[in-house]
């Protein structure tokens, strides 16, 4: 009883870390992508962690800033990753659906 006890703990522990981690993500995602477009565009997306990783590198030599890699890799991975559903489509204003491409 004790061991289950503390293994639970455990778990509690480390989904509190990862919790924090992905929370850091999300603003780090506000902070280094909202400067050239909104985050709709992040939000479409489904990708591999390798592919969101190749991203963030992209986006990094195009000049965003982004102070912490794997905090915002874990959000996105978590959030946007390969095996998450496919995000609705946009909407405009008058409840059409959007279409074009969105910066």
């Amino acid at each position: 009883m004790k061991i289950a006890i503390v293994l639970g703990a455990m778990a509690m522990l480390i989904w509190a870390a990862d919790q924090a981690t992905i929370d850091k993500g999300q603003k780090e995602a506000g902070l280094a992508c909202t400067p050239c477009h909104s985050l709709r565009l992040v939000q479409s997306q489904r990708l591999s962690r390798a592919a969101w990783g190749k991203e963030i590198d992209k986006m990094s030599g195009w000049g965003s800033k982004v102070t912490d890699r794997d905090a915002l890799l874990e959000y996105l991975v978590a959030n946007f990753g390969n095996d998450k559903p496919a995000a609705p489509p946009a909407m405009t204003k008058n409840g059409v659906q959007g279409r074009g491409r969105q910066n």
